[in-house]
């Protein structure tokens, strides 16, 4: 999603990442805005409290990007980021690592999730990927988040109408399923990145889906991949 400055991930040297962060401890808060705020692309345009506030301020601000910390009063993040499913894309950032908050936040529509512990100019870079229209998982977590995300697909959504994607869309989806990135995408298949993200919206609109990841697994389990 774009911020007023431009396209993000673009490639313009005068895009700004318009980034909002929320937590509820103070010192972790002013921790993230000192980090993000360093880099020379990105803006944070403020500051939540709480889900609830989150949700508000990301409405009213439209940044690019929230910064979600999971474990928060009023409103946790997990139910924070599903209020924003569509508004704006979220990274979940947590101290833990527990598979119930990985799989809600992406059940949730979250577009990454990170560890606490991550370095500084590995959160920065997330920020950037997220921005960009593209998931980011933490390695941590990569691999049993997968295989749980796999077995929990109801049965009964196993058969994918895949009659009302243009082919367009079902090259895309099949790319998904590969794990690639939209640059990737957008190089594999001569279109603009700001056109992938329009064709991965649609996608996962159209399929019902509620992530990127989500959407690389049903593209595998539909052969596609």
């Amino acid at each position: 999603m774009a911020g007023p400055c431009g396209t993000a991930g673009d490639g313009g040297d005068d895009v700004t990442i318009r980034v909002l962060v929320a937590d509820d401890h103070a010192a972790v808060r002013a921790g993230l805005v000192l980090i993000l705020g360093g880099a020379s692309d990105v803006e944070v345009v403020g500051e939540a409290t709480d889900g609830e506030q989150a949700v508000a301020m990301a409405r009213e601000l439209k940044p690019d990007v929230v910064v979600m910390d999971v474990r928060m009063p009023r409103m946790d993040g997990i139910a924070a980021t599903e209020a924003l499913r569509g508004v704006v894309d979220v990274l979940i950032l947590t101290t833990f690592d527990v598979d119930e908050y990985v799989f809600g936040a992406l059940q949730a529509g979250a577009a990454g999730f990170l560890l606490k512990n991550t370095d500084a100019e590995a959160l920065i870079d997330a920020v950037r990927i997220v921005a960009r229209g593209d998931g980011l998982i933490s390695p941590a977590v990569t691999r049993r988040l997968i295989a749980r995300f796999a077995r929990a697909v109801p049965a009964e959504s196993t058969t994918l109408d895949l009659s009302q994607l243009t082919p367009r869309e079902k090259e895309v989806f099949a790319a998904l399923g590969r794990g690639a990135a939209n640059a990737e995408i957008a190089a594999e298949l001569g279109m603009a990145e700001a056109t992938v993200k329009t064709h991965v919206s649609r996608v996962l609109a159209k399929l019902g889906l509620r992530s990127r990841v989500h959407a690389a697994i049903r593209a595998r389990e539909a052969g596609l991949a």
